[in-house]
């Protein structure tokens, strides 16, 4: 491979891999991208827990091609991760390695569960508006109880 392809495919797979990843942490946030991002979280997930029994669990192979580039470069990465490396890029901060994990898989976890709960909630809506029922569904805290007053100082005389 010429000098040339590997400086290219460095630059694309350091711009794909970060956009890929800031779309996995932000696409469940738009209705037009959270089918799209479950299937990508899904996919990483998939990536680090599958691929992981024989690779380590946080495999990515996104991370592992663009390591090889940039050994061909004469470049090697020493960041044991992909988001440290970033971190360390872009901010010079050589952060602690567990941090860094730890915040990665509460990211993931956290967005993996918001895209579940939107993509759901699309989902009932879609199917609640092609029966013809247009209810909105509540939130816990909108739902009145028998009991809830009519307002401030009033109350109820029944003699």
């Amino acid at each position: 491979m010429t000098r040339t392809l590997l400086v290219i495919l460095d630059w694309f797979f350091l711009v794909f891999h970060t956009l890929f990843t800031l779309f996995n942490c932000t696409g469940w946030a738009f209705r037009a991208t959270r089918r799209l991002n479950l299937a990508t979280l899904l996919l990483t997930g998939a990536s680090w827990g599958i691929l992981g029994i024989w690779y380590g669990f946080g495999y990515c192979p996104c991370t592992d091609w663009h390591w090889q580039v940039r050994e061909a470069l004469g470049r090697p990465i020493d960041s044991p991760t992909y988001i440290h490396f970033l971190v360390r890029t872009l901010t010079g901060i050589d952060a602690d390695v567990d941090l860094v994990i730890r915040a990665t898989l509460g990211v993931y976890l956290s967005s993996l569960g918001l895209s579940l709960l939107f993509n759901l909630r699309d989902l009932v809506r879609k199917r609640r508006k092609r029966r013809g029922d247009h209810r909105r569904i509540a939130h816990p805290r909108e739902e009145k109880s028998p009991h809830h007053r009519r307002g401030r100082g009033h109350q109820d005389q029944t003699h």
